[in-house]
């Protein structure tokens, strides 16, 4: 259960109460604030809050450029500009804050976006819930033959049947030890702050992570990616989901220039130019190695 019935009952208390404000509110975000939303079989993602609009990001944008931006008649041009030249200040004047639970795996790569602010459940403190993720069986894969960091075929039958029920087994089993250790029944028992040492990687863990528009926009496009990790990926896609309602004319370009776009070395440019002008260009004339040459056909090839 994503929730506990405590979590749920804070939850529901400040959706229920109305605030006035003159500050300027995203009445698409309004919607998500403090709604916990389902992700893996324990995680979630809520909104705690936000600051700024699309408005926030003109307004700082013409601040910086003054009049040049008079050629740039709309909020929606303009945001799309400076998507499109790698103006990053002005996005950073939005910010928000999440609240998300994940397994500890996930959060340890999530952490490598050292461009946050992070404060996580503390297990010196506390006492972690017997929570583990445990996947579906449709994303039970073995490992890739052609990629390291990623997966390959799906596993079937028995062998799908037999890692799920290792993941479970070992779960279980150290957790049973964690509370066998935290124990004082007749015993000292071991400190928090070493009895969480035994506990898988796979167990759940909660932090609030608070980031300016212009940085999670980097998460999302790394994270978001249909070649990151399942695991990540689908927090991403829900954050997603929310900062589109959030700043639709930011993510709007976000999606566009950079979900949906691509980037090309100059090597790439040169023989856009060159397939452009009629030239037959190979791989041995293109002047790329082979890894990179297999990129820019992906890019510029007819997928069909």
């Amino acid at each position: 259960m994503p929730l506990t019935p405590e979590q749920q009952a804070e939850i529901d208390e400040e959706r229920a109460q109305t605030r006035t404000t003159r500050r300027v509110v995203s009445e698409g975000m309004e919607e998500h604030l403090y709604t916990a939303y389902p992700v893996l079989d324990h995680g979630f993602v809520r909104v705690i809050d936000y600051m700024g609009d699309d408005n926030a990001i003109t307004q700082a944008a013409r601040v910086s450029y003054g009049k040049g931006t008079k050629a740039v008649s709309n909020d929606e041009g303009l945001i799309r500009y400076l998507m499109r030249h790698w103006h990053s200040t002005p996005f950073e004047m939005c910010e928000v804050k999440f609240h998300v639970k994940l397994p500890v795996f996930v959060a340890r790569q999530w952490i490598r976006h050292r461009t946050a602010n992070v404060n996580e459940y503390s297990a010196r403190y506390s006492i972690l819930d017997r929570e583990f993720y445990i996947p579906e069986p449709e994303v039970l894969s073995a490992q890739s033959t052609i990629n390291n960091q990623g997966r390959g075929a799906v596993l079937e039958g028995a062998e799908a049947a037999r890692v799920l029920e290792i993941l479970k087994g070992d779960a279980t089993r150290s957790y049973d030890h964690y509370e066998e250790m935290l124990s004082q029944d007749g015993q000292d028992g071991l400190a928090r702050e070493l009895a969480r040492m035994n506990l898988p990687a796979n167990v759940y863990t909660q932090w609030y992570w608070k980031v300016d528009l212009h940085n999670l926009f980097h998460f999302l496009r790394l994270r978001a990616d249909s070649h990151a990790q399942y695991e990540i990926r689908v927090y991403a896609e829900l954050m997603c989901q929310l900062v589109k309602d959030w700043v639709p004319f930011a993510y709007g370009a976000f999606e566009d220039y950079r979900l949906g776009g691509a980037q090309l070395s100059a090597k790439g440019v040169e023989c856009v130019r060159r397939m452009v002008a009629g030239e037959e260009v190979t791989q041995e004339t293109s002047g790329m190695s082979k890894g990179e040459w297999r990129e820019f056909m992906g890019v510029v090839s007819d997928p069909g």
